[in-house]
């Protein structure tokens, strides 16, 4: 079975053959970030798949927020060029959860907590986290977690 890791090193040499410039920077970029993360700290480590997935996540992010700041200083070329970086990485993403299931995992894990009002929300983010697992951005969990707790 091939990590994640090795089938973005596959993916990179494909794209390069193939002279797909998008793809191969953003690849390059993912795989240095994925270097960088493996040799931060004091002892060198290899990234679990899990690991991988929660990198490439965070670029997903940088990327989508940098298409807005441009977006908002009127360079509409630079915010598709890092939307369509943002769409390369989201391939390797696992799928997103839909609205229905969100609202399933965070209910299940109110009651689990047994969390009412706002100040339940830490206990019950801390809870459904390991649950979504890169199938949902923070953000989009929070807002269902006050959703919940508020009603």
């Amino acid at each position: 079975m091939t990590t994640l890791k090795e089938t973005l090193h596959a993916d990179l040499t494909t794209a390069i053959k193939a002279r797909d410039q998008l793809r191969s920077a953003t690849l390059r970029l993912t795989l240095a970030a994925i270097g960088y993360e493996e040799t931060a700290g004091k002892t060198a480590r290899t990234l679990s798949d899990d690991d991988v997935v929660k990198i490439i996540t965070r670029e997903v992010k940088k990327r989508r927020e940098a298409a807005e700041a441009f977006e908002k200083a009127g360079r509409a070329e630079s915010a598709e060029h890092e939307r369509a970086e943002a769409e390369v990485l989201t391939a390797y993403l696992p799928a997103q959860l839909s609205d229905e299931e969100l609202q399933s995992l965070v209910t299940a894990a109110v009651a689990e907590t047994g969390a009412s009002g706002m100040a339940g929300m830490g206990a019950v983010m801390k809870a459904v986290q390991p649950k979504i697992a890169g199938r949902a951005e923070g953000a989009r969990v929070a807002a269902e977690v006050r959703r919940q707790l508020a009603g």
